[in-house]
């Protein structure tokens, strides 16, 4: 991701991150590009509280917001220079077209989009949390490729590095395809596609340079 992101001057540019978590991400890339400023959105309270509290005392020109992405108004529209969308950002939304109808109408004409993102394929196979889950066989494939929905209550363990009751959650999984159509549906022409065979999701570390596409980046631009 820094490679990427190196290509692009953000200096006096305006920043977006949607489902920003607790703002570190965003809060560096503006830091270290001199961006003019960013913000970024969360439906997780908590989360945001956090990350405008850090903006606040570090300082950085950031504020961060406490909404759901799919209830983001107009007074947006036509607003980022760059938007970035980091792992864990697509699997909460059913449908990738609803999302990226917000995220791009928020992007400026001619301005970028980077997804970096979980590769489609490693959701196929079991992490070891997953019910079916062969240590002396990771790779084989337990689910399908084009429809996968997990539901879940042992909490947000990518957080906590546990795993405790919570609420019941629920992720969906998405082809390659998908995302790359949703993108394009939207107004936004893919510039490049990298794919990595390291993991970036904390899932599959041990298959980590095995030749295994496990993440990638997205790049576009609005049209």
């Amino acid at each position: 991701m820094p490679e990427v992101l190196k290509k692009y001057d953000m200096r006096g540019k305006t920043i977006g991150q949607f489902c920003c978590n607790n703002g570190r991400e965003l809060l560096s890339l503006v830091r270290t590009t001199g961006a003019k400023g960013g913000i970024g959105f969360d439906i997780a309270e908590n989360m945001v509280a956090f990350a405008n509290g850090k903006a606040k005392e570090l300082p950085i020109p950031c504020r961060f917001i406490a909404e759901n992405i799919l209830d983001i108004g107009s007074e947006y529209d036509d607003t980022f220079d760059f938007v970035i969308l980091t792992i864990g950002a697509l699997c909460w939304f059913k449908s990738l077209n609803d999302y990226f109808k917000v995220v791009c109408r928020t992007l400026k004409k001619g301005g970028v989009i980077i997804v970096n993102e979980q590769h489609p394929l490693s959701n196929m196979l079991a992490a070891e949390s997953d019910e079916g889950y062969d240590a002396n066989h990771p790779l084989d494939l337990k689910f399908s490729y084009f429809e996968h929905e997990w539901v879940g209550n042992d909490g947000m363990g990518y957080i906590t590095g546990k795993s405790y009751k919570s609420k019941t959650f629920t992720d969906y999984t998405h082809s390659l395809s998908e995302i790359i159509s949703s993108m394009c549906k939207n107004g936004v022409v893919i510039t490049d596609m990298k794919e990595f065979d390291y993991d970036i999701s904390g899932n599959f570390d041990n298959l980590s340079g095995q030749g295994i596409p496990l993440s990638l980046i997205l790049e576009g631009r609005k049209d």
